[in-house]
């Protein structure tokens, strides 16, 4: 079952039920955020990697600890390259399967594994994004309890599932607004096609006057609305 026709119409619900999380940014400036989750890959991520390169284009990656656990050199050129860096759990677990204990122990992993690889301290490494984008009112208290940043996103176009580039970019540019979260993959699901579709998104959103910012400027935004 594809989900993708749902997102647009949970949005504009979750975002004032949850006004903890990050849903977007200011509705009246051009600055979106591009983000990755589930990697790094060790195929998928250095072709984006490429595509960033060339457009000088600063995203946000959502890891998995294993996954930096794999790849640490990887890792360590993602971030040395300056894009914004936020946790996904240590596994793809669904954080309301997960007990709080389990949860915690998940998050601060991933910070340790991160904190190994790229020298970042936690405190520097505090935004969340669920995987598959599943949370519950405890997470979301669990998550502010332990001064994390819970960060969700506005245009979901369902790559995980392979509905092929031309449609992923489709998707995007028909819901992407100012402020807007973009989430792609560059994981073991949709990651195959992650770099080119970035490549042809990125020029095309520039020229409708888009610019890309960090998840962290989108949160300095939301502090001054």
């Amino acid at each position: 079952m594809q989900l993708y026709p749902l997102f647009p119409v949970l949005h504009p619900i979750l975002k004032p039920t949850f006004p903890t999380c990050l849903w977007g940014g200011d509705c009246n400036s051009k600055a979106i955020a591009l983000s990755f989750d589930d990697g790094p890959h060790p195929q998928h991520t250095p072709r984006l990697l490429k595509v960033l390169d060339h457009y000088q284009i600063t995203a946000n990656f959502f890891w998995l600890g294993a996954c930096v656990n794999r790849s640490p050199s990887l890792a360590k050129q993602v971030c040395d390259r300056g894009h914004w860096i936020g946790l996904h759990g240590y596994y793809h677990h669904n954080f309301p399967l997960l007990s709080p204990s389990e949860l915690k122990d998940s998050l601060e992993r991933t910070q340790a594994a991160i904190y190994d690889t790229c020298e970042l301290q936690p405190e520097q490494v505090r935004d969340v994004r669920p995987p598959n984008g599943l949370f519950t009112p405890q997470t979301l208290n669990l998550l502010q309890r332990w001064n994390y940043r819970s960060v969700m996103w506005s245009v979901v176009p369902e790559d995980w599932v392979r509905p092929g580039v031309t449609t992923v970019v489709q998707r995007v540019l028909q819901h992407v607004n100012n402020g807007s979260i973009i989430v792609l993959h560059d994981g073991a699901c949709g990651g195959e096609d992650v770099a080119e579709i970035t490549n042809i998104l990125i020029p095309q959103l520039l020229q409708q006057g888009f610019y890309f910012v960090t998840i962290d400027t989108l949160w300095q935004q939301s502090l001054k609305r």
